[in-house]
């Protein structure tokens, strides 16, 4: 086997590992909001996060100077105090497999916002795409039944559209600085986001944190393996597979955490959500195929030409 097939294979299996961690860790958030408010579990995981990843850059032998500064820091404002906030503030309203289904909906709101924002206009099989995640929402969201907490389904819906305004950041970002880290950024988008989440849970906290050995044991399987282990597999991923199969191996994460929910929590989606469930997915494995496609393009005419 060739160096390139082992690598792909090994980022495959990253990617897979990467999406149980993911996946899991919308029940693992679900449960711990037994024991504290929502934005002292998203404070704690975020902070420290941040600092984890900063000795792997220490480690690594990477400067721990930030670039781009106002971009970082509105960065971590869109994902960490943002997506990362409000959506564990959505599973005080909502269930893990739904809200984990809502807050995937990103990649449709990173087309519409790409279109104005960076000229990344929406275009053939897009559409479909798009058409079938919106048939699919209102589905999840049944407003003809209010099923469900209407406020809950709401923040699960801005925390994808805040992370897919990240997106358009980390693009921008990506532009304008040559030597861009993912990992750097990270760490620093992590911690210039989760200092307003420490305010906030200071002053809005409304109970003690209880830290019993579940509450203890998920702070550190999100300090280690959500915001370490898990962010460096899907960097490894994106460097050895294109975007579009990576993109698509993302899709396990809100699967898993619809499992696991169902079967850890017993959240059982009603019909409805079950189809928008299913019709989200679908538009999302839609949106990868194309980055797919053009892979697959790309390497029949490497080979025919080797």
């Amino acid at each position: 086997m060739g160096s390139d097939g082992k690598s792909q294979k090994l980022a495959v299996l990253a990617l897979a590992v990467m999406s149980l961690v993911w996946g899991y860790n919308w029940v693992v958030m679900k449960e711990s909001l037994q024991y504290c408010d929502p934005f002292d579990f998203s404070a704690i995981r975020t902070f420290f996060g941040s600092l984890l990843l900063f000795l792997v850059l220490v480690i690594r032998g990477k400067s721990l100077r930030p670039k781009e500064v106002p971009l970082t820091i509105l960065l971590g404002l869109l994902t960490t105090t943002g997506c990362i906030g409000i959506s564990t503030w959505a599973l005080k309203f909502s269930g893990a497999g739904k809200t984990a289904v809502l807050v995937y909906t990103m990649p449709f709101w990173l087309l519409i916002l790409a279109w104005p924002i960076l000229g990344e206009r929406i275009r053939g099989i897009q559409w479909i795409a798009a058409a079938a995640a919106f048939i699919g929402l209102i589905a999840i969201l049944e407003p003809w039944n209010m099923r469900g907490s209407p406020f809950g389904n709401f923040l699960g819906i801005v925390s994808g559209i805040f992370w897919a305004a990240s997106a358009i950041v980390t693009k921008i970002i990506r532009k304008r600085s040559a030597d861009f880290d993912l990992v750097s950024i990270t760490a620093w988008q992590l911690m210039f986001g989760a200092l307003p989440l420490v305010v906030i849970a200071f002053t809005l906290s409304a109970r003690p944190i209880e830290w019993t050995p579940y509450f203890t044991g998920a702070i550190i399987y999100n300090i280690i393996f959500t915001n370490a282990v898990a962010l460096l597999l899907w960097f490894y991923s994106l460097h050895a597979l294109p975007a579009g199969i990576a993109g698509m191996g993302t899709m396990a994460t809100p699967v898993i955490g619809v499992i696991s929910a169902s079967v850890q929590l017993g959240e059982i989606p009603s019909p409805g959500e079950a189809w928008g469930m299913i019709l989200i997915l679908a538009g999302l494995a839609l949106v990868s195929l194309p980055g797919i496609l053009e892979y697959r393009r790309l390497r029949a005419l490497i080979k025919n030409h080797g």
